[in-house]
């Protein structure tokens, strides 16, 4: 068994072969080749604090990933979501590898949202909105500049100094709004920790594609009903219905699962179509993440 820090899997995970992973791997979902429970979620001590136990069973792997969130960790100078992954071999068991996933978790779902936007937005998409100013918001920089000609990106939170800070270092624009941010955007992502929409649908300019991949509970919300009124697509139809708030809340119903689109058993919607990606954060994308991760060392 080997050990691998955060350092480690930085240097060993690249985006451009993490992408095509992950299309394969959501593909893999919706087609029924992979075992994965909805994951295990527990309330900690501190607001919106939780932890996470997600496994899963593929062809190359068996995982287990263990997440905290706990969005008081920014005033301490930690990251708010943390994350461990153990890797073992799904013939026999045995523990191949423990992993710091913190950088994994946060570089596998920006390539998340980035399969979506290539499956779902026109090739010449170019202005970008991050709601959120974390780490996601630095993965999904360097992720969506790998699929699409990015021109612009904006940058909101509710951080002014985190704002200007994650600007700075992904070279965006800082938005003094949310709705600043958003206005003729062509693709949008939310990263918050909110747990009342910050996102409006009156904002979004047609046609534009949204990854939505705050509001983890069924309770909590990043998008309001006006945006949920247009097309919804999930990475999991079964975590949407049970896990996300903004489906719940709003009512909204599925039209598909990103792999289902992927793989051309359910038609792309119509161009100039607004579309909402909802990605929850599946355990077999963390999956095939660490088997790259472990393969490359």
């Amino acid at each position: 068994m080997i050990y691998l820090d955060d350092a480690a899997v930085r240097r060993l995970l690249r985006i451009e072969v993490l992408i095509p992973a992950v299309r394969q791997a959501l593909i893999d979902l919706s087609a029924g080749r992979v075992r994965q429970p909805l994951r295990t979620v527990m309330d900690l001590p501190g607001e919106q604090s939780l932890l996470f136990l997600k496994p899963v069973l593929t062809r190359e792997a068996l995982a287990v990933k263990l997440i905290t969130q706990v969005p008081a960790n920014a005033q301490r100078g930690l990251p708010t979501m943390l994350a461990t992954l153990v890797l073992m071999d799904p013939s026999t068991g045995r523990t191949l590898a423990v992993m710091e996933a913190t950088w994994l978790t946060a570089l596998r779902t920006a390539a998340v949202s980035a399969v979506g936007v290539d499956a779902l937005s026109p090739p010449g998409a170019k202005v970008v909105a991050l709601l959120g100013s974390g780490a996601l918001a630095r993965s999904h920089a360097l992720a969506l500049r790998a699929v699409r000609p990015v021109s612009q990106i904006r940058v909101w939170s509710r951080d002014p100094g985190n704002v200007e800070a994650c600007s700075r270092e992904i070279e965006a624009v800082a938005a003094a709004s949310a709705e600043e941010a958003v206005r003729d955007a062509d693709i949008v992502c939310t990263l918050t920790n909110a747990a009342e929409p910050v996102l409006k649908g009156a904002w979004l300019k047609k046609g534009a594609v949204v990854a939505a991949v705050g509001a983890v509970r069924p309770n909590w919300r990043e998008l309001d009903d006006a945006a949920m009124r247009n097309v919804v697509i999930a990475d999991s139809r079964e975590a949407a219905l049970q896990e996300s708030g903004d489906v719940i809340l709003s009512g909204a119903g599925v039209y598909a699962e990103i792999g289902e689109i992927l793989a051309a058993t359910k038609p792309r919607p119509a161009p100039g179509t607004t579309v909402i990606f909802k990605a929850l954060g599946q355990a077999v994308v963390d999956a095939a993440a660490a088997r790259l991760v472990y393969d490359a060392q």
